[in-house]
């Protein structure tokens, strides 16, 4: 019989495929890619990234706490300080406060106590970035806000109060429109400076001399390099710049004279400038209406303050560089020029006068609507006559006449440091007429001309240039505001005078003093004094007075001041409105530097000569 046997085991198949085949080589090949991935991060992030990091990191950790520079002193001619820096208390966030829990009830305390909103410090903390420093939410504090503070510090331990350099202006209106005022950076201007390292919450100088010389004033940044926590809280000071303060800076400005020119405004709208004739150092500029340039200095300005800034008159304007108008009379300086220079008219020329010059149809009057029979170019200077000068100005004819006009530096800036707020006036001429009026230039338009009238228009400095001239033999000067050693050559230019050009210009101005329309001037108070008068008429404005103007220099023999007054809309004329202006700087000028040389003011007869005849006539 046969015995059938059960399969063996070890016949089964094998199923197993793990660890067979290409899968260890893959799981090798795979892992070594992984690592040399991770690696590769690594490297990346540690060597080419690695700056970037820690510098983001160190970013976390430490900050800069700034410390504001003093901005530089301003002094006068004299060494009289004009203008330095007062340490008011301002209130210091960090820029992520407002992002914590506590800022629910920091917040609105600092809201009640400061009357800032919580929306406007949290712009302003927005504005700074998460980064930055300290950022200034409020200026200025008074006793009552810092007792306020200090009352709350409990609710208030995030925030932080530091003294800060603000500026402070010693003789408020008095010198507004020369030194000007400083004030927080707008965005715009922010955004325009931020290469030039200024920051959120800067001031800069926004005008006047403030703004002229910003980089000299300025200063640079210091601070405090400090760790801080993970809250932002500083733990401890890593180091310490030293913040450098702004160079200080002399004006030619004398601070007695510019007292004595505002004193002599008493008020009235208008200008008054004196110049240094041989170099064009100003002396003093006043121009009013004026404002209080401290009020820039505040957190915020109230109503009043705003009032006192704004309106109609335009009391931020320097009518003496930023306003023109027609120099009338005062012109003729120019004019006789013109027509010596020319060759068509000699020093000896004789010219009658009329009661009015009808030239193409239209009447051109005399202001006295007589004449003053015949003259020559210095009693016509002396009387101011206007049918005179029609003659000088139709004989030389447009284009020379508008020639020297130019040569006296009108229809252009003087070059003084107000460059941005400095006006060109305007010298008419055919191609302006042109395109302005669409007319042709005609002998009217010379005529209007050539007695400071018509479309010409100029502002009171660059008159007070114009009577440089004949003061310093024939030199325009560069007027400027900046003391310095320099040779007086440095700032004038000669206009290529002819000396007897020189000479009649000098006796005519002189006798306007001695026999003429500014006898208010010939007084034994002052030395011997030249000048000339001037009424313009405020065409732009009919309705409205005419305008006064008188310029004069001294002493006649060997000139060291020229004084420019300016009255805006004061009707009269200037001999009676504006030359007793110039009477009163003139007077502080040489009183002070020359004492018991001349009379005092108000010595019985010393100015009742001068007055009276002053008073006799219409003084043009």
């Amino acid at each position: 019989m046969t015995l059938l046997q059960p399969p063996q085991l070890a016949s089964k198949k094998d199923t197993r495929t793990v660890g067979r085949g290409f899968q260890p080589l893959f799981l090798v090949i795979f892992t070594l890619l992984l690592t040399s991935g991770i690696g590769a991060r690594l490297v990346y992030l540690q060597i080419v990234e690695g700056a970037s990091h820690r510098k983001r990191a160190e970013a976390n950790r430490i900050r800069m706490i700034p410390k504001q520079p003093e901005r530089g002193n301003i002094f006068d001619r004299n060494g009289k300080l004009l203008a330095t820096t007062r340490y008011p208390r301002s209130v210091y966030l960090w820029p992520m406060a407002h992002t914590k829990p506590s800022w629910s009830v920091v917040g609105p305390r600092l809201s009640q106590i400061l009357n800032i909103s919580v929306g406007e410090m949290e712009k302003k903390l927005d504005e700074a970035g998460s980064n930055s420093s300290l950022v200034r939410i409020a200026r200025d504090l008074n006793e009552a806000e810092i007792t306020a503070l200090k009352e709350y510090e409990n609710e208030l331990k995030d925030v932080e109060i530091h003294t800060e350099a603000v500026r402070y202006y010693l003789h408020g209106k008095e010198l507004a429109h020369v030194l000007g005022y400083t004030r927080e950076l707008t965005s715009q201007q922010l955004n325009d400076k931020k290469q030039e390292g200024y920051r959120l919450g800067d001031v800069i100088g926004q005008m006047g001399v403030e703004k002229a010389y910003e980089q000299q004033l300025r200063g640079e940044w210091g601070g405090q390099q400090v760790e801080v926590d993970g809250k932002g809280r500083p733990i401890r000071v890593l180091g310490e710049k030293q913040a450098k303060a702004g160079s200080d800076i002399h004006l030619t400005i004398d601070l007695n004279l510019q007292k004595a020119a505002e004193k002599a405004l008493n008020g009235r709208d208008g200008v008054i400038v004196a110049l240094d004739p041989n170099n064009g150092a100003v002396l003093a500029m006043v121009s009013h209406p004026t404002f209080d340039p401290n009020i820039f200095s505040k957190r915020r300005l109230s109503k009043k303050d705003w009032e006192s800034v704004q309106g109609e008159n335009h009391p931020l304007l320097n009518r003496a560089v930023s306003s023109a108008f027609p120099p009338a009379s005062t012109f003729k300086i120019v004019t006789t020029t013109a027509g010596l220079e020319s060759g068509k008219f000699s020093p000896s020329t004789i010219l009658p006068t009329y009661g009015s010059l009808n030239v193409g149809g239209v009447t051109f009057g005399e202001w006295n609507h007589a004449g003053f029979g015949p003259l020559g170019f210095a009693g016509a200077l002396a009387m101011s006559s206007d049918t005179f000068f029609y003659q000088i100005g139709r004989g030389v004819g447009g284009p020379t006449l508008i020639e020297w006009t130019r040569k006296y530096g009108f229809g252009q800036k003087t070059g003084i440091e107000f460059e941005s707020e400095e006006t060109k006036g305007n010298v008419p001429d055919e191609a302006w007429k042109q395109r302005v009026w669409k007319m042709p230039w005609t002998v009217g338009d010379s005529i209007n001309m050539s007695i400071g009238q018509g479309a010409l228009q100029s502002t009171p400095l660059q008159v007070a240039v114009m009577f440089s001239v004949p003061a310093n033999g024939g030199y325009k000067v560069k007027p400027h505001l900046l003391k310095d050693h320099e040779d007086a050559k440095s700032w004038r230019e000669s206009l290529d005078m002819k000396p007897t050009t020189v000479k009649v210009l000098r006796e005519g101005l002189r006798k306007v003093v001695s026999e003429g329309t500014g006898k208010v001037l010939n007084i034994k108070t002052l030395p011997p004094i030249s000048g000339k008068s001037g009424t313009a008429e405020a065409w732009k404005h009919r309705v409205k007075a005419n305008h006064a103007w008188f310029g004069a220099y001294a002493p006649t023999d060997k000139p060291e001041i020229v004084v420019l007054a300016f009255a805006e809309h004061s009707g009269g004329g200037g001999g009676s409105i504006a030359a007793p202006m110039v009477l009163q700087v003139m007077e502080e000028y040489f009183q002070k530097k020359y004492p018991k040389k001349y009379e005092k003011p108000g010595t019985e007869g010393s100015q009742q000569t001068g007055v009276t005849s002053g008073m006799r006539r219409r003084n043009r």
